[in-house]
């Protein structure tokens, strides 16, 4: 485990979250907790942790910082799960499967409203606002994921602009607001801000080549369920190049049958499309470990280092 120094501290997050989606509603508990249990890699609350090692550390007071973020992080999942009508998250029924669409969304509304309590009880107003413009962005991105489903002709610009909404910009939001609560000097958490942006955008591009190259067992769902959700990612945009694959994406749809849908996937991973896709990764990945130059030599920001390379060089 890259960052087993910060077992203890986790832990404690960990115990935090399943005190924050406690309720007295007991349908929504039940449903949050569902989530809570599906486990994820808390990538947010490490940031958040590592990005408050540059200033003052005191884990009391940024575990509030790392469990809003992470809560924000489910909500949206919750809600991604009803847009595409996900049956599985992580390889467990979503939700919006084991209840339904409304009990989904009023449990990541739930969520959402307990993240905005946590961190109210961070001092520094900076942190407020920065946190209510990144959830104003990523509920632009929710609505721009919905708009943007099967139009697969949308340019490269349209589809950066949505994942930066989509991931980099919490995950950019967790390193500032880690230093920002800890009292780091502005320039160090502006530092962390960008280098989280950019190891964010690499971690979606690589999501969304391993919806083409993960086993089912992997991903936790079926291989192409993006794409046969209409979600157009990178190496769609790079494949549809090729008058053939352009001709046959025009096909795709929620219902298609099972076979069709391997051969476009099939024809995508031909494409050259996830080679060039990995190279686009690997120049945000190099440029946030470039924004780490910038600050304290410390072995805190090595291991931010050996965090992004993990995250930018991973299989499934």
């Amino acid at each position: 485990m890259l960052y087993s120094f910060l077992k203890t501290d986790i832990e404690l997050i960990e115990q935090e979250l399943a005190n924050a989606v406690a309720s007295n509603a007991a349908l929504i508990q039940q449903a949050s907790e569902s989530l809570l249990k599906a486990g994820g890699k808390r990538i947010r609350p490490v940031f958040v942790l590592l990005g408050a090692k540059f200033g003052d550390y005191e884990i009391e007071r940024v575990k509030n910082v790392a469990v809003a973020l992470e809560l924000i992080h489910m909500a949206s999942l919750v809600h991604d799960d009803v847009i595409d009508d996900a049956e599985l998250r992580r390889g467990k029924p979503t939700v919006k499967a084991k209840w339904d669409n409304r009990i989904a969304m009023y449990t990541g509304d739930y969520i959402l409203a307990t993240a905005l309590e946590y961190i109210t009880k961070v001092e520094d107003l900076s942190a407020h606002q920065i946190l209510a413009d990144t959830l104003v962005e990523v509920c632009v991105g929710e609505i721009e994921q919905i708009k943007d489903k099967y139009r697969f002709h949308q340019n490269l610009r349209c589809y950066l602009r949505r994942i930066k909404r989509k991931t980099a910009l919490l995950i950019a939001a967790s390193c500032q607001l880690g230093a920002i609560a800890s009292g780091a000097d502005e320039n160090i958490h502006r530092q962390l801000y960008r280098f989280g942006y950019n190891v964010g955008m690499s971690y979606q591009i690589i999501d969304d080549i391993l919806d083409f190259t993960g086993t089912e067992k992997q991903l936790g769902k079926p291989a192409g369920e993006d794409l046969r959700q209409g979600n157009v990612t990178l190496p769609v945009l790079f494949a549809r190049e090729d008058p053939k694959i352009r001709k046959k994406l025009e096909y795709v749809h929620e219902h298609m049958p099972k076979a069709e849908l391997e051969d476009v996937v099939r024809l995508v991973k031909q494409s050259g499309a996830i080679e060039r896709s990995y190279a686009v990764s690997n120049c945000y990945l190099e440029k946030a470990l470039g924004t780490l130059e910038q600050l304290p030599d410390t072995r805190f920001k090595k291991m931010l280092a050996d965090l992004a390379r993990y995250m930018g060089k991973r299989k499934f």
